[in-house]
């Protein structure tokens, strides 16, 4: 069977399977491999389970017809994404970057359905598996797609642009991420271009913030570029009003107060609104989206717990979004400010480096405490109490217990942050 063989097949039972614990009847299963599972074997349980075909690259015990051996199940489920992006009607807008790209995603799908049938990449499935996941979801009636790319070494955006070849891409900024695979920032930057590059090659339009000096560089001279500016009048004008504590922006006489925290967040709204413009989206519709939407998933979420006012960023960490979360939150206007930080993760030989800074720039901002958390703030801490597992935190909180404040959780996904909400 060759992968235009398997697309018909997919036609007809479209949905995608990559895990027996969820199978979904009808649907194509996919027996991926990992470290520590081996997806071959699980081929007869999908098909037990409700799966119509399952696809294979190992010999699988006992004879079926609905088991479809290929030479690698990862590279037949691109070529399936491939081959199937070829064929769909919808256009297709990349977002990558190393800060706020999944934000930007859900703002950008956000306002796009308030006039087309749109899908987008759920949560932050970005990778090499993630992305030809989206790409499978497009239906035939989709019209819109806004796929995230995330990467964390050279190639990998290049990689992905190739399987979705989109028709519009943007890049929400430049920042210190996944250092330890691109080994610095001029490595992030030409990493992350990779997506302007393929752009380029095929005569297709980019979206840019035309403030973000990097962006008109690498852009510069390039013709089929769309951008917002807050006061260069060659470029759509978005006015930044306010960020205390929620972002409000002005464009065209209409204010947009949003529910989203930080200055750094008025480019991923921006960004929307700028993309909503373009595709004809009309001001109330792009006023009412923005207005309407709410983080989740543990990114700059505001709660209330036990008389604490919390905001809980924990959802990743970098150099970059550690310094500009910390200033922003020394900007509102709130009592007895408290900040939990967790280690950075993926820094590599910049780890120490990066991880002083920080403790630094927390300790000079004159808040009322500082709990650093992790092995590379506790070799940084700058006289800043620091606790190497959270498990010492707990016990140090539970002595010196907290109350009545207004707290900062920052930290990478791998530190798993939010278990701090358990402690208060």
């Amino acid at each position: 069977m060759n992968i235009d063989s398997l697309h018909k097949l997919f036609l007809e039972y479209p949905g995608i399977s990559t895990d027996t614990r969820s199978i979904r009847p009808d649907s194509i299963f996919f027996a991926l491999k990992g470290d520590n599972f081996n997806g071959n074997t699980f081929a007869a349980s999908a098909l037990e389970k409700g799966a119509a075909y399952a696809v294979v690259d190992e010999a699988v015990e006992g004879p079926d017809e609905r088991i479809l051996r290929f030479p690698d199940v990862l590279e037949t489920l691109q070529q399936l994404a491939r081959f199937h992006r070829q064929h769909a009607r919808a256009r297709i807008i990349c977002i990558t970057g190393s800060n706020g790209k999944t934000t930007t995603k859900e703002l950008i799908h956000a306002v796009l359905s308030e006039k087309y049938r749109t899908i987008a990449t759920k949560g932050n499935l970005n990778n090499h598996i993630g992305v030809p996941l989206t790409l499978l979801s497009i239906r035939k009636d989709t019209e819109m797609a806004v796929v995230e790319m995330g990467a964390n070494h050279p190639g990998e955006i290049a990689f992905l642009s190739e399987l979705a070849q989109p028709d519009f891409g943007y890049i929400s900024n430049f920042g210190k991420a996944h250092l330890e695979g691109f080994g610095s920032i001029e490595g992030v930057i030409k990493a992350k271009t990779e997506l302007y590059r393929h752009l380029i090659s095929g005569g297709k339009s980019v979206f840019l913030n035309a403030d973000d000096p990097v962006q008109v560089e690498q852009l510069k001279g390039y013709p089929k570029k769309i951008g917002f500016s807050t006061d260069n009048p060659l470029f759509f004008t978005i006015k930044f009003r306010a960020a205390q504590p929620y972002v409000s922006l002005e464009m065209e006489g209409i204010e947009i107060h949003t529910q989203l925290l930080g200055q750094y967040n008025f480019s991923n709204c921006a960004a929307a609104v700028l993309i909503g413009k373009y595709f004809n989206i009309p001001i109330p519709g792009i006023k009412q989206a923005l207005e309407n939407y709410r983080p989740e998933n543990n990114r700059s979420q505001r709660l209330r717990k036990n008389g604490h006012e919390i905001i809980l960023d924990a959802y990743n960490a970098n150099p970059t979004s550690m310094k500009a979360a910390l200033e922003n939150f020394e900007s509102m206007e709130a009592p007895n400010k408290v900040v939990f930080l967790g280690d950075m993760l993926e820094l590599g030989v910049t780890a120490a480096e990066e991880h002083k800074d920080i403790s630094a720039l927390a300790a000079s901002m004159g808040l009322q405490k500082v709990f650093l958390i992790g092995d590379h703030f506790v070799k940084s801490a700058s006289g800043l109490p620091a606790f190497a597992t959270m498990e010492a935190l707990a016990g140090y909180i539970k002595r010196h217990p907290l109350k009545d404040n207004t707290i900062l959780i920052k930290g990478s996904r791998g530190m798993a942050m939010e278990r701090i909400l358990d402690l208060l």
